[in-house]
């Protein structure tokens, strides 16, 4: 779970790949265009431009290079023909390779404009995002920064997807320790210095229940309320964290 100097230098490489990756497409994201028009772009932007491998691709059977998730989808959406339209919500995650390491991240984007509840959805998520990441350091443990997430959600009422969570990563798409997006204080492993892992907070407008399409990838809402989620690829230092996929216009630190 500990990477060393070198490591580090690679997944920052990869972190700041993936960002790219969301920063090129956003001019793409408009009325009238498919997820699977969205996924070419990345693709071929991820292979061509940046010289890495599309993580997602082939990864036990996934059939795209990118997730697309729409209003009521949770996470792992495929990309389809799927047209998208006014006051949509979408996630896209992106997931790059580059020299053998991974780089992890996922933002929301408004179709034209938002409605009033979705924005303030894609909001607050982003903001329980940033909490759990400001909560990262060592000596803090897994469930500090489950807990911060899912008392701010809680506030706010809504609620934290359970059945899906952030993760270590580095040379492997998946690696330990699972970051619960839940949990009490004090709980779970403690974080050291050197620890590489995802935070990214599924969150619901409705209630916590979600379920798995027949495709075996595609996680709703089983109210089909809006979910939303935003992630990143986090790096604990010495004295608190490091976010390896951040965008340059970005302030996390709350």
């Amino acid at each position: 779970m500990i990477k060393n100097a070198a490591e580090i230098e690679k997944m920052r490489i990869a972190g700041n790949l993936a960002s790219k990756v969301l920063i090129m497409i956003e001019e793409y994201i408009k009325p009238g265009i498919s997820t699977e028009e969205l996924n070419n772009i990345c693709h071929d932007y991820i292979v061509d431009e940046l010289d890495c491998i599309p993580a997602p691709l082939n990864y036990k059977g996934f059939p795209k290079s990118i997730c697309t998730s729409i209003n009521h989808q949770v996470c792992h959406g495929i990309p389809d023909k799927r047209i998208l339209k006014k006051k949509d919500i979408l996630n896209i995650d992106i997931t790059v390779i580059k020299n053998g390491y991974h780089g992890d991240t996922s933002r929301m984007f408004y179709i034209g404009k938002p409605t009033i509840q979705a924005k303030r959805l894609v909001d607050l998520t982003y903001e329980a995002l940033k909490i759990g990441i400001n909560t990262v350091k060592p000596g803090a443990t897994i469930g500090d920064i489950g807990n911060n997430i899912q008392t701010f959600a809680e506030k706010n009422h809504c609620s934290v997807v359970r059945e899906y969570c952030g993760h270590g990563i580095g040379k492997d798409f998946h690696e330990e320790p699972q970051i619960l997006h839940y949990g009490e204080k004090g709980e779970g492993i403690t974080l050291k210095e050197g620890m590489t892992f995802t935070i990214e907070p599924m969150i619901n407008f409705g209630k916590k229940e979600v379920k798995l399409l027949p495709d075996n990838w595609t996680v709703v809402t089983k109210d089909h309320s809006l979910s939303a989620q935003w992630e990143h690829t986090i790096l604990v230092t010495k004295d608190g964290y490091e976010v390896l996929t951040i965008r340059p216009d970005e302030k996390i630190q709350c």
